[in-house]
C-alpha cells in the first residue's frame, strides 16, 4: 500500500499521537551500524562526524552517554508517502509559531516528530489545530 502524497488529506488525516518514552540524541565518535546495539536507538543515522542514535533517555544515562536536551516522540498515524509535498514544512511551521523546534525522523510509513519534553503537551495540541 502505498503513501499519501495530497498535503489536504494528510492534514486532515495525521492524526498526531505523543508517546509516553522520553528520547535523547546522543553521537558516537567513528560509531557504525550495529555499534551500540544493546542501547536498542529508536533510529540512527551517520554522520560524517559520528554516529547520531536516538535511544532512550533511561538507556542513555544506564550506559552513561552523555546528551543535551531531553525530548517527546509525536508520531503522525497518517500513512504519509515519502514523496509527500508540504507535509514536514506545514507542521514545522505551526510548531515554530509557538517556539518549538521539530527534530524530525521520517520512516517508511509515517513521520514522526522529536519535540521539548517540557513542549510536548502544547505541540500536541498546535499539532491538533492544523487538522
Amino acid at each position: 500500500m502505498s503513501g499519501e502524497t495530497n498535503l489536504a488529506i494528510l492534514l486532515s488525516t495525521m492524526e498526531p499521537e505523543l508517546l509516553d518514552e522520553e528520547y535523547v540524541f546522543i553521537s558516537v565518535a567513528g560509531g557504525q551500524y550495529g555499534d551500540a546495539a544493546q542501547l536498542s536507538p529508536k533510529a540512527m543515522f551517520l554522520e560524517q562526524e559520528g554516529m547520531t542514535l536516538v535511544v532512550s533517555k533511561s538507556m542513555a544515562d544506564q550506559f552513561n552517554y552523555s546528551y543535551e536536551s531531553v525530548f517527546k516522540c509525536i508520531t503522525l498515524s497518517v500513512h504519509s508517502s515519502l514523496d509527500a509535498v508540504g507535509l514536514t514544512a506545514a507542521f514545522a511551521n505551526k510548531l515554530a509559531s509557538y517556539d518549538i523546534s521539530a527534530n524530525v525522523i521520517a520512516g517508511f510509513y509515517h513521520d514522526h516528530i522529536f519535540v521539548q519534553t517540557e513542549k510536548a503537551s502544547q505541540a500536541l495540541a498546535a499539532l491538533k489545530s492544523v487538522q
